[in-house]
């Protein structure tokens, strides 16, 4: 112990984890792609094995060497034993890859191309030549004092963003495109945005170049941008590096955290603890699959691979040795990364017991996380749901933030028109107190609207349909219940009066989201006006389609604009900022005053589509904190609001007026002359308190 490989001043110790291996041999390479190693070392499981782990020391190791694992063992997939000593298998707990994956070359998979299924064959090919290396590494890298922001939970507002997505665009302002060099380049917009936390996208290591369809055209390979797809969970991604040596990625990324906190913003990585990249049956072996596919993985009774996630198989998370492995990863980025939280893709998988039931009593590794003494400064946020069909939002952990998938559906269906969801939209706009009122606090709802998986606020407002006929699938992929809609015409348009209109509600999205109890989180380039042009699944588009796209419009400007004034509103106003939960069915909380049209009259009928709610201000605190008043009217024509009386109301949003007039700071924001104000159909409007 520890697992992986550890240096010390006379050599390294490795060690590595499999129960049901029957002999471990440990190779050194002097170079990628390398076939034949500069040394070998055969373990005896007699000297060399406690336990389940596998362990030796090589004196006069040094810091870069590169090595993998040959692991012996039974080849009876039925059993669930894809042993295959021919190939040369990653280090689980390696700090940096070298080298690539030759994708889909025979030599990588573990069974014979022409066999199929549970009667696959032992492959007799040796994949030393075709696979990446595990490296060696010393933790060299100057902090220089800069600490964790420590942002409060109500502080909180999260932006979304692939890493090469962000910078990679001809029109961003980087140098170092696409690069985590290139996020810190664009630390000023963020800043300006108002943005304190960062949310990135899968950073493992994983092989963009895994199988994602053909492109229709021009027939290439298409690339797997997001990164789904884990093969090394202590590895940052070397493609994302400006410097492709290994111990320059892993300094790389500390330096893009570095001065990511520097500038007060914390950083989240999108985990994907679920599944691994090595897919399906029909899979390569280029790591857990050979060093302990029975362990490792979640499988029936056949040996078949159980497939919660969609996406080949599932990790068996709740065995003692795979839970110490995504424990010790997560230690590792919140220690020696620096990283401040986790957003965990389809976290229910780590949920569920060997036989795939939700584990209700005693300890699962999502207690076991929580309950972490080293995790407990960590911001741990679930995406409760997978693609087994286990749907547990509001049922996490009290530590847990979660995403408000009710929230997003909700409040994208109001804003389209549909009726019935006035109710609804109280709860959201409330903190979601029939979902998460059990907790201690309406911020561990993580309300969105848009995300990586689906529209752009922009396409929200311009497709009816997806889009997906460039992702190869015959736009069978995606999802189909967007609740979008396009305002009278599918895609792009010279319309001025819909261009007008489509701002308008993706600025009334911007608006309710700030607006909420909870902690708001927007998509990367929602500012910009992006576009995917209708595509809501651009999981294998690793081009301008799936990037920023930072040049200027009237539009992005007017919406950039927008959306900065609306998150330092929230910023600065805490009464948009409550720890405490309301709901439309309760008594009104001390902070916070349900309306209608008229004063203390919320019209929850099935037909509304209007509701105001005043959140209290604080005139004895220094500052005094200002109250804020929302108006909200989907229905079809103009309706006149009652205002809470004897307060001085100036205006902040009004979300049918034209720029500069639809958003502007409290300083600069006209005051309100009577006792009423008019909301236009289809706008909201935003009035704060002044003393």
């Amino acid at each position: 112990m520890p697992l992986g490989a550890t240096l010390t001043p006379d050599g390294a110790n490795f060690a590595v984890c499999s129960r049901h291996a029957t002999a471990i041999t440990l190779e050194l390479f002097s170079a990628p792609a390398e076939e034949e190693p500069t040394n070998s070392f055969r373990l005896d499981p007699q000297t060399h094995k406690s336990g389940d782990v596998w362990h030796i020391f090589v004196s006069d190791v040094s810091h870069g060497q590169l090595y993998g694992f040959r692991v012996d063992g039974p080849y009876v997939p039925r059993d669930g034993h894809r042993f295959n000593r021919n190939k040369l298998l990653m280090d689980p707990y390696t700090k940096a890859i070298a080298g690539h994956y030759a994708t889909g070359h025979p030599a990588l998979f573990g069974h014979q191309k022409d066999s199929s299924g549970s009667t696959h064959s032992p492959s007799t090919l040796n994949s030393a030549a075709s696979t990446a290396r595990s490296v060696v590494l010393s933790d060299s890298f100057d902090w220089q004092g800069v600490s964790k922001p420590l942002i409060p939970e109500h502080e909180m507002v999260i932006y979304e963003v692939h890493v090469r997505g962000l910078s990679k665009h001809h029109s961003s302002p980087a140098k170092s495109k696409g690069t985590y060099r290139g996020v810190v380049e664009c630390i000023p917009h963020l800043k300006q945005l108002g943005i304190n936390t960062v949310e990135l996208l899968p950073i493992h290591e994983f092989d963009a170049g895994e199988h994602a369809g053909l492109s229709p055209k021009d027939g290439k390979q298409l690339q797997n941008y997001w990164g789904y797809s884990t093969l090394g969970f202590f590895a940052p991604e070397q493609k994302y590096a400006e410097d492709k040596a290994p111990d320059a990625v892993v300094n790389e990324f500390k330096y893009m955290v570095r001065e990511l906190h520097r500038a007060g913003i914390e950083v989240i990585l999108d985990v994907v603890y679920n599944h691994t990249g090595e897919g399906s049956e029909e899979g390569p072996t280029l790591s857990f699959r050979g060093l302990d596919n029975r362990t490792y993985y979640a499988l029936d009774d056949c040996g078949n691979y159980k497939n919660y996630s969609g996406c080949g198989n599932s990790l068996n998370c709740n065995h003692p040795n795979v839970r110490t492995l995504i424990l010790d990863s997560l230690r590792y980025w919140a220690v020696d990364m620096q990283v401040d939280g986790f957003r965990f893709d389809l976290a229910t998988i780590l949920g569920r017991d060997e036989d795939g039931a939700w584990i209700t009593t005693g300890r699962s590794l999502v207690h076991d996380i929580s309950t972490d003494p080293i995790l407990r400064g960590t911001k741990l946020i679930a995406e409760s749901w997978d693609a087994g069909g286990l749907y547990k939002v509001g049922e996490f952990p009290d530590r847990w933030y979660e995403w408000n998938g009710r929230y997003r559906d909700d409040v994208r269906r109001f804003l389209r028109g549909d009726p019935g969801l006035i109710q609804a939209i109280a709860w959201r706009l409330g903190g979601s107190a029939d979902l998460f009122g059990w907790k201690s606090t309406p911020s561990f709802s993580i309300n969105f609207i848009t995300c990586h998986d689906g529209f752009t606020l922009r396409d929200l407002q311009s497709y009816e349909r997806k889009h997906n006929e460039l992702n190869g699938e015959d736009n069978r992929d995606g999802s189909n219940d967007n609740h979008s809609t396009n305002h009278g015409v599918e895609g792009p348009t010279d319309s001025v009066e819909i261009q007008r209109r489509r701002l308008r509600n993706a600025k009334n999205a911007i608006t309710l989201l700030m607006v909420s109890r909870g902690t708001p989180m927007m998509l990367g380039g929602d500012e910009l006006w992006r576009t995917k042009q209708g595509n809501n699944n651009t999981y294998n588009q690793d081009n301008p389609l799936a990037w920023l796209d930072w040049s200027t419009s009237q539009p992005s400007e007017e919406i950039l604009r927008f959306t900065s004034i609306l998150v330092n509103l929230r910023r600065t106003l805490p009464a948009l900022r409550r720890h405490v939960f309301s709901s439309p069915t309760s008594p009104n909380t001390s902070d916070l005053v349900w309306h209608g049209i008229q004063l203390h009259a919320p019209d929850m009928k099935y037909h509304s589509q209007s509701l105001a709610f005043h959140a209290l201000g604080n005139s004895s605190t220094q500052p005094a904190e200002q109250g804020v008043y929302v108006a909200i009217n989907m229905w079809q024509k103009p309706l006149q609001f009652e205002l809470p009386p004897h307060i001085r109301w100036v205006r902040a949003v009004d979300t049918s007026l034209n720029a500069p007039n639809d958003a502007t700071t409290t300083e600069q924001s006209p005051e309100i002359v009577g006792d009423t104000y008019t909301v236009a159909s289809k706008a909201i409007v935003v009035l704060v308190e002044r003393y």
